[in-house]
């Protein structure tokens, strides 16, 4: 009962919270806190834009394997460094417990738990990286949304002084998220960045739609969000984190999250004040690295906050809906704000959506 008396009240807001138009003056330190307490991203639609007058025990429950926690052999490919593009590990099926009874955030339909049984599926061992990404843009000539729109959304924190100067509007629910034109996976922060340094770090601004062409190309998928909660729990029942019930044992990170002051201030304790390359952190029991924290990561499931109680099998989610599940959290997430990098946690956006916070990994039922 602990995360449901500690955040039910407070987190009922959300509900009730309608999108209010946001005015960031010139003379504000900070930008002006909304009513929901959330970093804001399931907020990123392409109509939710304002004009503004400028912008402003302490033991793991699980222990890791050494042989697990090595990284695996990085290789050289066009002069980049990379992780070998079809590293993927075998998840067993079975049944196992979704969702939780005890939620942190009800509005967001983390309950009720139920017994969900899976066939055996293979996984990424981390999220697609840039450089995965751009041999996908290199072999099809795909262009991503981000890049059609001309824009994506990016977080405040993280840009520019010249980038931000050119920028008159934000996200109404979420100030610190501002639309930069020329924001894309080749440029994260806008056209005065580049991914030249992070080709082993997450790809961020992809769609859905670009997640999907991508696992198409690939010949795999996006997993169910069932599957993907399944993989994030790695071996263990009823567990807040991928590794237990501790945000950090014994003083240990085991994910890339916001340290200090949301969303003024990351005092990056875990070595990190953005995205950090794959596998920076221990892998959990399945071998698998950044379930939680990092990026947020896409899954194929519709959004709901319903569901049934009874035993399922391979759930795929609704028929149809309008916002797409993503699960995990990003190196954005602090409990006091967005504390949805548990295994249960869950948010949304809609297909079209990107941003720097947002990613993917894929699954196939084939062996890599």
């Amino acid at each position: 009962m602990l995360c449901y008396v500690a955040f039910h009240a407070f987190f009922l807001m959300i509900c009730a919270a309608s999108v209010q138009v946001v005015e960031v003056r010139s003379n504000d330190p900070t930008p002006t806190e909304p009513e929901a307490q959330s970093c804001g991203c399931h907020n990123l639609k392409r109509d939710v834009l304002v004009t503004t007058d400028s912008h402003a025990s302490e033991d793991p429950a699980v222990k890791y394997l050494q042989t697990t926690n090595e990284k695996p052999t990085l290789s050289t490919k066009g002069g980049e460094k990379s992780v070998s593009d079809s590293q993927m590990v075998l998840i067993s099926g079975g049944e196992f417990l979704m969702g939780t009874d005890n939620p942190c955030i009800p509005p967001d339909g983390e309950g009720p738990q139920r017994s969900v049984n899976l066939e055996p599926f293979f996984m990424d061992v981390h999220e697609v990286t840039n450089h995965q990404f751009k041999s996908f843009i290199n072999a099809t000539g795909y262009v991503t949304e981000a890049e059609t729109f001309g824009d994506s959304f990016v977080f405040d924190g993280v840009l520019s002084e010249a980038t931000k100067s050119q920028i008159s509007q934000a996200v109404a629910a979420a100030p610190w998220w501002l639309p930069v034109k020329g924001a894309d996976w080749k440029h994260p922060e806008g056209p005065d960045s580049s991914i030249t340094d992070r080709t082993d770090h997450p790809v961020l601004h992809v769609s859905w739609r670009d997640a999907v062409a991508y696992c198409s190309w690939a010949q795999k998928r996006l997993p169910t969000e069932a599957e993907w909660e399944h993989a994030c729990r790695g071996g263990l029942k009823d567990r807040l984190y991928p590794w237990g019930n501790k945000l950090t044992p014994k003083g240990q990170h085991y994910s890339n999250l916001w340290q200090g002051d949301f969303p003024t201030h990351n005092s990056g304790e875990d070595g990190y004040i953005k995205t950090s390359p794959v596998m920076s952190f221990p892998a959990n029991g399945y071998g698998l690295y950044d379930m939680v924290g990092n990026a947020w990561e896409w899954t194929s499931d519709w959004w709901s906050v319903h569901h049934t109680a009874d035993r399922q099998h391979n759930p795929k989610g609704p028929p149809s809906g309008t916002d797409k599940v993503k699960k995990g959290g990003s190196y954005m997430c602090h409990k006091s704000y967005c504390y949805r990098y548990r295994c249960a946690a869950r948010s949304q956006n809609t297909p079209d959506s990107s941003a720097s916070n947002l990613g993917f990994r894929c699954v196939s039922q084939e062996p890599p």
